[in-house]
């Protein structure tokens, strides 16, 4: 008596779309995405300081997004669906022939296509900087690492499927991105800006505060992190895991986020209490309310047993945080043009305080 045969799984090839196989398409967007770019970009030959600010604010949102598209490849379990890198698979950069099945293919090919806008937008931001008139060193700087840091994520890339999905490598993944936006966030805001000395626009110990809430804030990233890498989501049945209790490590995080909500509560209140720039206030209410968002998805996810969509949302959830810690600490403080050395060694007095 002989059975029914097994059915093979979906290879990647077979999703066709009008005729194409799915990778065609997905290259083709990207392509017409980073055309798309290079022609919005023709004004970045002559910058202005408008068109600056939103290609820079734009640079914070590709480099947030793109943490939020890796997390649907680990939820999805699409780590490994391309076995390889640079490669995709050993003979082919594209996902032909591939091991895993169609959709966890398709995915995580998908997010490695993105790193090439995410790249095109950096690189951009990189060239209108140089075109700037007057050229100012301190957005150089910061225009030129950012693509880098771009790069190095493909490197951290090629790293975590090399290890097989190790949750070291998958949480180092995710934190440069972490540490990348904290670069294009401080672009976005010193671009608006002209070149000068600090002054605060708040008092010493509001300031204080705020700035505390930076580490403060990468600590709980980290430790949503080694959650993350103790969990079930692992990016692939056969992923390691660290062996930590989930429990035990849930609660630090809890009990880290729960500090960052009082923190963020008594940057609120001291801010209307000493009536602060609206601005601050206004991106204090959005830190708090992104925070309590946070804090009532992961409760949800834990008590629903993480189901997949949940995660992604809180991955989404703690970019959005970190955005708004960051757009917080830069408000607190300005760039202001001086015309005197006695107006210099006054702002410089101020911001020491």
């Amino acid at each position: 008596m002989t059975g029914s045969p097994i059915p093979r799984a979906l290879a990647a090839e077979d999703i066709v779309i009008l005729n194409l196989p799915l990778w065609v398409w997905q290259v083709a967007l990207c392509v017409v995405g980073v055309v798309a770019l290079v022609l919005l970009a023709r004004t970045i030959w002559e910058p202005t300081t408008r068109s600056l600010r939103w290609w820079a604010l734009g640079n914070v949102v590709v480099n947030s997004g793109i943490a939020v598209t890796g997390a649907t490849v680990r939820v999805t379990s699409s780590g490994l669906g391309c076995s390889e890198w640079p490669k995709c698979t050993p003979d082919s950069f594209v996902p032909v022939g591939v091991e895993h099945a169609a959709l966890n293919a398709a995915i995580e090919f998908g997010n490695r296509t993105l790193t090439f806008l995410v790249l095109a937008v950096g690189v951009i931001v990189f060239v209108a900087t140089l075109r700037l008139r007057p050229r100012r060193r301190d957005l150089t700087v910061m225009a030129t690492v950012i693509p880098i840091g771009v790069l190095g994520q493909a490197v951290v890339g090629g790293i975590t499927v090399w290890s097989d999905l190790h949750p070291a490598s998958v949480g180092g993944h995710f934190l440069l991105s972490v540490l990348v936006v904290i670069l294009t966030m401080a672009y976005y805001v010193r671009c608006r800006e002209p070149e000068g000395v600090l002054r605060p626009t708040v008092r010493p110990w509001l300031r204080r505060a705020a700035s505390a809430l930076v580490p403060l804030g990468l600590v709980l990233i980290v430790a949503g992190i080694v959650v993350t890498g103790t969990g079930p989501h692992g990016g692939d049945a056969a992923a390691p895991r660290w062996g930590f209790d989930l429990e035990a490590v849930t609660r630090v995080h809890s009990g880290l986020a729960w500090i960052t909500t009082a923190l963020a509560v008594a940057v609120l209140v001291g801010a209307i209490l000493t009536r602060a720039p609206r601005p601050v206030r206004v991106q204090a209410w959005l830190l708090l309310a992104s925070v309590l968002g946070q804090a009532a998805l992961g409760y949800v996810q834990y008590l629903l047993g993480l189901p997949e969509w949940l995660v992604v949302l809180h991955v989404l959830g703690s970019t959005l945080v970190w955005t708004a810690i960051l757009r917080l600490y830069f408000g607190t403080a300005e760039r202001v043009a001086v015309t005197t050395p006695e107006a210099a060694a006054g702002a410089e007095a101020a911001a020491s305080r």
